[in-house]
């Protein structure tokens, strides 16, 4: 990175070109957020997620203005997640469809909708299992590590019994009982390798090798293995039985090939959106370039931010898909499009889906964030897939860095469907709210056959009004308007990029 001192003034913004600026204008936004009912007495009639979502933004614009949501609000907040929690408690079907992700409600359309797909949530009933049960949560705690305690207990092992080593012991007892305890490590049969480490360390033969000895010693007293035996031991419990059939229903297991293929298969698809979206402004950048004179423009695909970079990187956003640049030093002969410093007119992020930029969205305000901290008199050598750029930090550090200002530097571009029945309360909020304390006691005396009151559940409605931890849902409805505003199909991108070229191209000398 270097010093260099540009004409714009300090921390400034340069306006966008006017041919972009129209091309924005002209694009459809075709994934605009619908309106939340229009009063209480309408919300009343929605289904129980846009009852939720009405409650929750009713709630935010209350304590926004310094008032607190009125009595009607909270009955309608707690009437919902009761009935929301009452949707998701529903007996699967049989064929393990995965409804975690099923938004739909409890009356008209989206009561037929639950029908068809079982309406149960497996992931919330084993949460709530486990929150019943002592077993399951034990089960849970030990297989979060259950991995990494295989791996220690196999290193063990390998330590004292590995075959190469083993093979190099003279015939006996003690090289079959070595082969034997490294073949039930390899099995993963945890009890069986316990069974024969006793005897072994007993051995008269054993103990005649001190350090053979202490091997066996230690590996006895491993609290790893002792951890995966009894995981071992409590998967045979009914209950924890029940736990995995719920958990395996929620989808592909991380880390599983089913896994891996559906990561692929979203990753080549924002792969192809990201050059659709190239390729919807590579019309606009021929035309800017055109009429520009001077002024030259170019794009980036893949920015990648400098390690360098001043600030906090922690969870921010360090690969930009698509970058609009501008060069700054227009009045130089810096031969060719790839020199020069460049000033950033627009991002743009690819996503495979309509939801993934709603949960991608708070990584992108710590990316843009992040950028912003960048020096004004300073120059940074980005990298990307069309070769090193060098970027002012005056036109960094101007980015915006708060949701409701994102319109004039940020779109999202995503070929997804619009949605038909689109969901008011987004996957992430509805989990959390349906993973809180109260909330799973309330579904805990639902599956005791108590008939849990709603009342119960104003634990939630209070961490939802209080909570740092419930910003994000309280603001659920303001992040989905502010992320739908700016997201576009690629379709529609090129459309507005060539429809505006055709008009101003209709203006030059020697078009007619």
């Amino acid at each position: 990175m270097s010093s260099s001192h540009g004409s714009s003034p300090h921390g400034s913004s340069p306006p966008l070109p006017p041919l972009l600026g129209e091309v924005l204008q002209r694009t459809a936004r075709r994934f605009r957020a619908p309106a939340l009912p229009a009063s209480l007495e309408e919300a009343r009639t929605a289904g129980a997620a846009t009852r939720l979502a009405f409650a929750i933004e009713c709630a935010r614009t209350a304590l926004a203005a310094g008032d607190s949501p009125g009595d009607s609000v909270q009955s309608l907040f707690l009437d919902a997640l009761a009935q929301l929690i009452r949707v998701a408690m529903r007996p699967l079907r049989a064929s393990g469809i995965d409804a975690s992700n099923d938004t739909s409600d409890d009356v008209s359309h989206d009561a037929l909708h639950d029908a068809a797909a079982g309406g149960g949530d497996p992931a919330f009933q084993a949460m709530v299992l486990r929150h019943r049960s002592a077993v399951v949560r034990e089960y849970a705690s030990l297989s979060a590590h259950a991995e990494r305690d295989r791996r220690a207990v196999r290193a063990a092992v390998n330590a004292l019994a590995h075959p190469a080593k083993t093979q190099r012991r003279a015939p006996g007892p003690t090289r079959e009982a070595l082969l034997a305890l490294h073949a039930a490590s390899d099995s993963d049969d945890w009890s069986r390798l316990s069974e024969r480490l006793i005897p072994l360390r007993d051995d008269a033969d054993v103990r005649a090798e001190p350090a053979l000895h202490r091997c066996i010693e230690r590996l006895i007293d491993d609290s790893a293995l002792a951890r995966v035996r009894r995981l071992d031991d409590l998967a045979a419990d009914a209950l924890v039985a029940r736990y995995r059939a719920l958990w395996d229903q929620r989808g592909p297991i991380a880390g599983s090939e089913q896994a891996a293929a559906h990561g692929a298969g979203a990753q080549l698809r924002g792969d192809a959106v990201e050059a659709l979206a190239v390729e919807a402004l590579g019309v606009l950048v021929d035309r800017m370039n055109t009429e520009g004179g001077a002024t030259r423009y170019r794009i980036a695909a893949s920015l990648r931010v400098p390690p360098s970079f001043p600030g906090d990187a922690e969870r921010a956003k360090s690969e930009w898909d698509v970058a609009l640049l501008r060069r700054h030093d227009t009045d130089t002969d810096t031969g060719g499009d790839g020199d020069g410093d460049w000033d950033l007119c627009l991002l743009i992020e690819a996503k495979a889906s309509p939801d993934a930029a709603t949960t991608d969205l708070p990584k992108l305000l710590r990316g843009l964030r992040l950028l912003a901290q960048a020096d004004i008199d300073t120059t940074y050598a980005f990298t990307s897939n069309n070769g090193e750029v060098r970027l002012r930090g005056a036109s960094l550090s101007a980015l915006p860095t708060e949701e409701g200002d994102l319109a004039r530097a940020v779109l999202y571009c995503c070929d997804g469907q619009e949605d038909r029945t689109p969901r008011l309360l987004n996957a992430a909020s509805r989990m959390q709210l349906l993973s809180a304390e109260a909330s799973l006691d309330f579904a805990a005396l639902m599956e005791e056959g108590v008939a849990a009151d709603p009342s119960l559940l104003l634990p939630v409605w209070r961490l939802l009004l209080e909570a740092p931890a419930f910003t994000s849902v309280l603001r659920q409805y303001v992040t989905l308007r502010a992320v739908r505003e700016l997201m576009v199909h690629p379709r529609d991108l090129h459309a507005a990029a060539a429809a505006a070229v055709a008009s101003n191209s209709s203006g030059l000398p020697g078009s007619r």
